[in-house]
């Protein structure tokens, strides 16, 4: 049976709603940085197996393990983002609930104290595959050792210094 809620009642829904909006919003711009991350990873994959001059023979040792490391990489971005998708999607249904409560007049505390707690579990678990893979991404990154060739600037005379 439907009953009628008050604009009061609809207004503090709204105000209590607030809080999993901003929470969305967060998991919104984290999902982004990590799919900015997977596309770096598949380009970087890509551009190691695919490509013009690029034989058909296996890759070379180092060229395999760096493939591999950007399998994990990509394996982890992947399931952070299931972790943070799956996270928004409990925080949608926490809105929901909470709307449906004052709607129809039942009694969902229970059932969004869950929800809410199975979203805060599931971000924190995609944050921990997200920081996995940013260790693992830091851990296998290699910067050449050598100092980099200095370049003259064109149209300049180098100064001897007497």
């Amino acid at each position: 049976m439907l009953n009628t809620a008050t604009i009061d009642e609809i207004s503090h829904v709204i105000q209590l709603a607030l809080a999993p909006v901003f929470l969305l919003s967060g998991i919104a711009a984290i999902l982004n940085v990590i799919s900015w991350r997977l596309a770096r990873i598949v380009d970087r994959g890509r551009s190691l197996t695919e490509g013009p001059g690029r034989p058909d023979f296996p890759l070379e040792e180092p060229l395999k393990t760096e493939h591999q490391h950007l399998d994990q990489r990509r394996h982890l971005a992947s399931s952070a983002i299931t972790a943070c998708t799956f996270s928004a999607l409990l925080v949608c249904m926490v809105i929901a609930a909470l709307f449906l409560e004052v709607l129809i007049q039942i009694n969902f505390k229970w059932l969004i104290g869950i929800l809410f707690t199975a979203a805060t579990l599931m971000l924190v678990i995609g944050l921990a595959y997200f920081l996995r893979e940013v260790h693992l991404g830091t851990r296998t990154l290699t910067i050449p050792s050598s100092p980099l060739p200095s370049r003259a600037t064109p149209g300049v005379a180098d100064e001897q210094v007497s």
